[in-house]
């Protein structure tokens, strides 16, 4: 199951039509990387379990101004059922190093 999901992030008048957005298992978050040029303007989810809904994800780029589009109904229900399975602590967890 492809866990990147490529869609549309827009900003004021500012389009990125290769935006990602996806499920990490391993970190148990939702994310979104846009614009990533040099400048790598927003990535999103990047952090144990910082979005664990499509809804906080989104809420969290509308706060930095970025609307979410062209997400299909398949991707979202792809994701959600991705999130929604049971993810074991990974190495770094059962060591103390990743909170």
């Amino acid at each position: 199951m492809d866990r990147r999901h490529k869609i549309t992030v827009t900003k004021g008048g500012k389009t990125d039509r290769h935006a990602v957005i996806g499920f990490d298992p391993p970190l148990r978050t939702f994310f979104l990387q846009a614009f990533m040029g040099k400048s790598r303007e927003i990535w999103l989810g990047t952090v144990l379990e910082e979005f664990l809904s499509l809804e906080a994800l989104t809420e969290g780029a509308r706060s930095q101004g970025y609307e979410i589009e062209d997400i299909s109904r398949e991707t979202i229900i792809e994701m959600t059922k991705l999130a929604a399975q049971p993810h074991a602590p990974r190495i770094g967890e059962r060591l103390g190093i990743v909170r």
